[in-house]
């Protein structure tokens, strides 16, 4: 059974802290002393438009890393309309790291790149990843948001941006739903945690409503954090392909589920759908 913590509360350091401890995120993270904190800048806009992650949920994340001894990194890569180190800068992220002394890289731009075979995938043969993540943890710190394409963007979706080539468009005509569930299937994050202090409705990932949530939903298995977070915004997993297709697959479940913290229905929203 997998434990998916949904909080709510004022956006604070104390609500993130409050779903971490909730979940076993120390044994996800014990074998590795690296983390590498990837939040979603699919644009350079303001964390208070609900479009990128909120700086605060990375500074609690960030500070939970540092009590196990381990190195926090955030990361991020370019993407057509993503461009990571203003997105850094504008999302509000860059001046916490500095207040922290943490990095942000861009992977897009690292120089050392591995390509890794998918084995069992739906549309890809292999994905080229910047080489430090398959020598760290991963940390998904997504958005609690629609997507006019996948229908939702959460801890899974998140890790499209794991990819380090700046055209990925062409990765759509692959299918996102597939190409999502094939980057899951080979660099599933060790845990995800879903941003929803400010969420997003509508037409997401980018020109949506912002939507006033007070929300943190963590856990360990990425595709039980999803469906957990489908059920909050008013979906049902399994109408999400890739989520359904990551239960199928073993990456996780979206049946076998305990939700602790404040439950589904004390947060729960019927979302606008694109």
């Amino acid at each position: 059974m997998s434990r998916v913590a949904v909080v709510k509360g004022e956006r604070s350091l104390e609500t993130v802290y409050r779903a971490l401890d909730l979940v076993p995120y120390r044994e996800a993270l014990e074998p590795f002393s690296r983390v590498l904190i990837k939040v979603n800048f699919i644009i350079a806009k303001n964390w208070e438009t609900g479009a990128t992650t909120d700086p605060i949920v990375a500074e609690a994340i960030i500070n939970r890393v540092r009590d196990l001894g381990k190195e926090p990194v955030v990361v991020e890569s370019d993407a057509q309309m993503t461009d990571a180190d203003k997105a850094v800068v504008v999302s509000g992220m860059k001046e916490m790291l500095d207040r922290l002394g943490v990095p942000f890289i861009n992977m897009r731009h690292v120089d050392e790149k591995v390509d890794l075979p998918i084995r069992g995938g739906k549309t890809l043969d292999s994905i080229k990843v910047a080489e430090m993540v398959t020598e760290s943890a991963i940390i998904s710190a997504a958005k609690l948001k629609t997507h006019m394409n996948t229908r939702v963007t959460l801890g899974m979706k998140n890790m499209f941006g794991m990819l380090t080539t700046k055209w990925k468009g062409r990765y759509h005509m692959n299918g996102m739903h597939k190409v999502i569930h094939d980057i899951c299937l080979t660099l599933p994050p060790h845990l995800t945690v879903v941003d929803g202090f400010v969420a997003m409705e509508g037409r997401g990932p980018v020109h949506g409503n912002p939507v006033r949530m007070d929300t943190v939903i963590a856990g360990t298995d990425v595709v039980a954090v999803d469906s957990v977070a489908c059920r909050v915004m008013g979906f049902t997993p399994d109408e999400v392909d890739h989520i359904a297709w990551g239960h199928q697959s073993g990456i996780g479940t979206m049946d076998d589920i305990e939700v602790v913290g404040d439950g589904v229905e004390s947060v729960r929203r019927v979302f606008t759908r694109f």
